[in-house]
């Protein structure tokens, strides 16, 4: 029985890729986070080509129970992780259905992880939130006529209206706004100070091994538990203060609501004081699945102090670390793994290839359905995020079928997810290369994903 249910994930695997390349609605999801109106989500332009010739039919289901032929794969991906003049891969291949590791090059030596780092935020997310958890934010009363506008950190609350068929749906501070209106005008309050409260985030707003360069170039918003889409200015830019930034448009939407509202200053609400309004943000298991499809940077470091939340340890930079890899430890899924982020900035990561293929088998597997968002938001080779582009010629086998989650720094690209072999069995792996000091070509890792496609 266990056998058919591999099979039928395998199957349904396939399908989902393909089906999620003709939606409308996914691709949404893997537009920018929050768009500007004259950038509203669009269809990527793979849906606006034939689709068919660009990606093979899904493989003959042969027969499952044989298990992959390691020595067979070795021959297949010896030679692509060797390259004369290029820095070695560092390799790991592993049977989904069996935990056997089926090939192995240098799969225990930690390497920079990149944005594949992604994928540990993401699995310890889902395992200490679950997949339903969402992310309040709230009004409350404060003093002198003063409301408090109290960030619980969701960087996707916005301020704008939804683009026509938008998914997932995030926090409206509109409706944030109208809530907290109609509770003034109910208690008689016709006029209020807008103050707001971003005291949930702790620590230094810029992780160990970050580059100087990636708030001014809006690389990640500064780091606020208070964010309105994702601190993104209508042109694209960061604000340099994100709380204060939705506490004006907070301010602005509760004047259109009919309350005289100034601006206010930050503060701590008082505790217990009472609920005026609260919006929530889509459960973790949709965060996850937009932050893999289009590695968003924002919404991984705020999961990241959501672990560390959950784990009762400070919001920042460390006690999201520690928090991830107590999590990690639960799952006995630590080994390999170091952390100081939960996007993947961070240049002092550290992750074997072994530990972020044994990830992708944890989440594929039939003992942990709620880790499969991080599954099932990975972009889908030659269709959807930051795989789009990508599986075309050489390795146009890939496409269709590679569902992985990318990493790219300078001088570093990963891969890390999942591929039916020849005979349609589900293999999950994970391809390092590059230590940070020279350049490096990703297209070297489609070439070995591709290659376990079409082995065995």
């Amino acid at each position: 029985m266990a056998r058919v249910s591999r099979r039928d994930r395998a199957a349904a695997l396939i399908t989902l890729s393909l089906l999620q390349a003709f939606a409308i609605t996914a691709a949404s999801a893997v537009a920018n986070l929050t768009p500007s109106r004259q950038d509203a989500p669009q269809p990527p332009s793979v849906a606006r080509r034939p689709l068919l010739p660009a990606a093979p039919p899904p493989p003959p289901l042969g027969d499952l129970t044989r298990p992959p032929s390691a020595s067979a794969l070795a021959a297949e991906l010896e030679d692509l992780v060797e390259e004369d003049d290029e820095p070695g891969i560092g390799a790991a291949v592993v049977d989904v259905d069996t935990g056997r590791v089926l090939f192995d090059r240098d799969a225990q030596r930690t390497a920079i992880p990149a944005s594949t780092t992604k994928l540990v935020t993401s699995i310890a997310a889902l395992s200490a939130l679950g997949p339903d958890h969402r992310i309040a934010t709230t009004v409350v009363r404060g003093g002198d006529d003063s409301v408090v506008l109290v960030g619980g950190g969701d960087p996707t609350v916005t301020a704008r209206p939804p683009a026509d068929g938008a998914y997932p749906r995030y926090a409206s501070l509109e409706d944030l706004a109208r809530q907290t209106a109609a509770a003034l005008t109910k208690a008689g309050v016709r006029r209020v100070r807008v103050d707001y409260d971003a005291s949930l985030y702790t620590g230094p707003g810029t992780a160990p091994g970050w580059k100087r360069n990636y708030l001014p170039d809006g690389e990640v918003a500064p780091l606020s538990a208070l964010t309105v889409d994702s601190g993104r200015t209508e042109d694209g830019g960061r604000v340099e203060d994100p709380a204060a930034d939705a506490a004006e448009k907070f301010a602005r939407l509760l004047e259109k609501a009919g309350i005289d509202a100034e601006e206010g200053r930050r503060t701590v609400a008082p505790r217990g004081a009472p609920a005026l309004g609260a919006v929530h943000s889509p459960p973790v298991s949709a965060l996850v699945e937009h932050l893999m499809t289009v590695s968003d940077n924002d919404v991984a470091e705020a999961l990241f102090r959501q672990v560390a939340l959950a784990g009762r340890r400070p919001a920042s930079f460390d006690g999201g670390a520690r928090a991830v890899m107590d999590e990690l430890g639960r799952l006995g899924a630590a080994q390999g793994v170091e952390v100081y982020d939960g996007s993947g900035l961070s240049t002092r990561n550290r992750i074997t290839p072994l530990a972020l293929a044994r990830l992708v088998s944890l989440a594929a597997s039939d003992a942990h359905p709620e880790l499969r968002p991080a599954l099932t938001g990975m972009p889908v080779a030659g269709f959807t995020g930051t795989l789009a582009s990508r599986y075309t010629g050489e390795t146009a086998a890939g496409a269709g079928n590679v569902r992985a989650k990318t990493g790219t720094l300078s001088g570093v690209s990963t891969l890390a997810g999942v591929v039916q072999d020849a005979r349609g069995r589900l293999l999950a792996f994970a391809f390092m290369l590059g230590d940070g000091k020279r350049s490096v070509q990703s297209r070297r890792l489609d070439r070995l994903a591709a290659a376990v496609a079409e082995c065995c």
